[in-house]
C-alpha cells in the first residue's frame, strides 16, 4: 500500500516536472515570459524572476523525485523468499536428481596409476 501511494506521488511530481520544465525559457524568452504577464501578480513578476522561480521549482521536485524513487526501492513488499522471481521459477524447474555432487564425479587430472610412464 505504502508503495502504491509513493508511485502515485512519483507519478504527480514527473507530471509536475515536465510542465515546469516546459515553462522554462530557452535560447529565446519562451514561454514564461508570455505567461507572466497573464498570471495573478504577473505585473509585479518579470520573465527574470519567473525564470528564478521555475529553475528553483525544477530543482525542489528533482530532488523530491530522487529522494521518493530511493524510498519507493524500500518500500517494495519482496515477500518472505530472499530470491527473485527468476530464481524462484528456476529451482521449481530443476530436479535435484540430474546433478551430481563433486565430489562423487571423477576427477579431470590422471591418477598416477593412470599414467603408463616406463623408465
Amino acid at each position: 500500500m505504502l508503495y502504491g501511494i509513493i508511485v502515485s506521488v512519483i507519478t504527480l511530481i514527473s507530471f509536475l516536472l515536465i510542465i515546469v520544465i516546459l515553462l522554462q525559457p530557452g535560447q529565446k524568452e519562451g514561454l514564461s515570459g508570455g505567461l507572466a504577464a497573464g498570471m495573478a501578480g504577473g505585473a509585479s513578476m518579470g520573465a527574470r524572476r519567473t525564470a528564478d522561480l521555475l529553475s528553483k521549482t525544477t530543482s525542489i521536485l528533482a530532488a523530491l523525485f530522487l529522494s521518493l524513487s530511493v524510498l519507493a526501492n524500500f518500500a517494495i513488499d519482496r515477500g518472505d523468499s530472499g530470491q527473485s522471481t527468476i530464481q524462484q521459477s528456476a529451482m521449481e524447474n530443476v530436479d535435484p536428481s540430474e546433478f551430481s555432487a563433486p565430489s562423487q564425479t571423477e576427477s579431470a587430472v590422471p591418477q598416477q596409476e593412470d599414467l603408463d610412464i616406463e623408465e
